[in-house]
C-alpha cells in the first residue's frame, strides 16, 4: 500500500523540480527505515543526463521545500538521484550508446512467430538491426522487432 503522502510528496517534489530545470521521474518513501528515506528521482527538463552536482544543486532547494511544507513532521533522509539507464533500447542515442553491447532481441518472423536472439548490438539503420553473433553480423527487419533490450554476456 502507497504511502499516504505519497502523492503531495510528488507534487511538491515535481514544482520544485520544474522551478530548479528538472523534471520529476519519481518519488518514493521508505518509510520502515529509521530515519525514513525520501528518494527523489530527476532528470534534466531537455532531457539531458544528470550529474551528480544536479543532484547537489537540487537537493537544498527540495530540502527548503519539504521543511517548509511541513509534510514531513519526523526526520527524514533525503536522496535526490537520477533514473538510471533502462535496460530496454528504444531510442536512437540508446542505439548509438551501446554499439557493442549484449543485446537480447524478440522479434517476430513473417510467419507471425515470436523469437528470442542474443549477441552484441553491431548497428541499427532505419530499416535493420544487425546483430554480431560470434562474429557474424545477423540482421533483422526492424518492422519486426518486438523489444530490444541490454543483457548479461554469455560465456
Amino acid at each position: 500500500m502507497p504511502h499516504p503522502l505519497l502523492p503531495d510528496l510528488e507534487t511538491l517534489a515535481a514544482s520544485t523540480a520544474e522551478k530548479n530545470g528538472f523534471e520529476l521521474c519519481g518519488v518514493s518513501i521508505h518509510a520502515h527505515l529509521n530515519p525514513m528515506t525520501l528518494q527523489v528521482q530527476i532528470r534534466q527538463a531537455g532531457g539531458g543526463d544528470v550529474s551528480l552536482d544536479d543532484c547537489a544543486s537540487f537537493s537544498g532547494p527540495m530540502g527548503e521545500a519539504l521543511d517548509s511544507s511541513t509534510l514531513l513532521k519526523e526526520a527524514y533522509v533525503l536522496e535526490i538521484s537520477s533514473p538510471g539507464i533502462d535496460d530496454h533500447l528504444s531510442s536512437e542515442r540508446d542505439f548509438e550508446t551501446f554499439k557493442g553491447f549484449p543485446i537480447e532481441v524478440l522479434f517476430r518472423d513473417q510467419q507471425g512467430s515470436e523469437h528470442h536472439q542474443t549477441g552484441l548490438l553491431h548497428e541499427k539503420t532505419k530499416e535493420h538491426l544487425h546483430i554480431n553473433i560470434k562474429g557474424r553480423i545477423n540482421r533483422l527487419r526492424f518492422d519486426e522487432v518486438i523489444s530490444v533490450q541490454l543483457c548479461s554476456p554469455s560465456t
